[in-house]
């Protein structure tokens, strides 16, 4: 489960504060770097006025100050730009009383979603009982990522993210299914962006099979991908069966596979396709292609 960090925070600060003392952000390697961010955070998290005068004030201006640098969600609140590694953001988590919750639903919320993360972060409870968690581990590197692969969780508990509790949460390490708080709660967060992030997929799972059910990070790459494909151009497609034969990323060239079997004329054709995916080296191809040929034949 997430490292717990005690929070030795017996004053309060502020978020410009947070911002200036946290620099180019924390090493997720280094365990004294990410203690020293985690407290910094446990500081700003004994600050109980910071988030709600910043959101009256931004609505005061009705977003016209600093637009550039704040990004506003339905429940996350970015609240530093990006400094060398990391960035601070609140997240607001409605209880299942709340209007809504009743009017998305839970998975708008990603509750009840067990999933890992390919980033690393810090987290504190700042307001209310705070979202509860399942929390399991598994050994990323032995995973492929074919959907259907048994990822051999390992359920560690179930507790509650409540005020002042500080965690870090490890990439590609931690998993949690969150469940809503009794209450409306909010987590304050130190987010890590490493450089080639996006390349290292991050999954959801099913707790029952322990099984993985997808990727949950597509790249732009893989859309920009899919799209010039479908858009039929011959240099489109030259540039797939490239990346499908020789791209360093095996989700990537999946997604070429993919792009070029929506062209398909007839069944025969896509089964070709998935064929030469089957042999083509990677494992995470061939099961997918092997997934895939079934369903034609079917």
């Amino acid at each position: 489960m997430p490292r717990v960090i005690e929070n030795r925070a017996n004053r309060a600060t502020t978020l410009d504060e947070v911002i200036d003392s946290l620099g180019d952000g924390f090493d997720p390697r280094d365990e004294k770097s990410a203690d020293e961010a985690a407290q910094l955070l446990g500081r700003l998290g004994r600050n109980p006025d910071f988030l709600g005068d910043l959101l009256i004030e931004r609505l005061r201006e009705r977003h016209r100050q600093d637009y550039d640098a704040l990004g506003y969600g339905p429940q996350a609140i970015v609240l530093s730009p990006l400094r060398g590694t990391s960035f601070l953001r609140a997240n607001i988590w409605p209880s299942e009383s709340e209007a809504c919750f009743a009017a998305s639903g839970a998975k708008s919320f990603v509750y009840g979603i067990p999933h890992d993360h390919n980033f690393d972060f810090l987290s504190v409870g700042y307001f209310g009982p705070g979202y509860r968690s399942d929390y399991y581990e598994y050994d990323y590197e032995a995973v492929d990522g074919y959907v259907g692969e048994t990822a051999q969780l390992r359920f560690i508990e179930r507790s509650a993210l409540h005020e002042g509790r500080l965690m870090h949460y490890r990439a590609h390490c931690d998993i949690h299914s969150q469940l809503p708080p009794e209450a409306m709660s909010v987590s304050l967060n130190i987010m890590h962006i490493a450089a080639g992030q996006g390349w290292f997929d991050q999954y959801g799972f099913d707790l029952d099979s322990c099984a993985v059910t997808g990727v949950l990070n597509p790249t732009s790459t893989e859309v920009f991908l899919r799209c010039a494909v479908g858009m039929g151009g011959v240099a489109a497609l030259e540039l797939a069966e490239d990346f499908g034969l020789h791209h360093p990323s095996d989700r990537l060239r999946l997604a070429s596979y993919e792009a070029r079997a929506g062209l398909a004329n007839t069944p025969d054709e896509s089964d070709a396709l998935w064929r030469e995916a089957e042999l083509s080296g990677s494992n995470l191809l061939a099961r997918e292609a092997m997934a895939r040929r079934r369903a034609i034949a079917a």
